[in-house]
């Protein structure tokens, strides 16, 4: 199921990050699994813990890069997809009161 662009995104209370030359590190203290984010994943994480809400951050992406809508709508997409399989984030849809998460893996 997509995830809205007006879904809310928090990121698990048990992830540790650390940044290296441009691109983030993320640990799941919890399942001790690693999850590597190059340069564009690392802004849209970054934006991510800035503002939960996901509109604000598409729109800040697609200010600052030179990218079609649709295709950042999907490559965010794809993104979250993994985040949430992984355990990283929870996903609060509000157009319906629903709320997607996932196990940690």
């Amino acid at each position: 199921m997509p995830t809205p662009l007006s879904s809310n995104i928090s990121i698990s209370s048990e992830v540790f990050t650390q940044e290296v030359d441009g691109e983030t590190v993320l640990l799941d203290l919890q399942s001790e699994n690693y999850f590597g984010l190059d340069e564009v994943g690392t802004r849209i994480w970054q934006l991510l813990q800035e503002h939960n809400e996901l509109q604000k951050v598409y729109n800040i992406l697609l200010e600052e890069y030179d990218v079609d809508a649709t295709q950042l709508e999907h490559d965010l997409q794809v993104l979250l997809d993994k985040l949430l399989d992984a355990g990283l984030i929870t996903v609060e849809i509000n157009d319906n009161a629903h709320s997607r998460t996932s196990s940690a893996l």
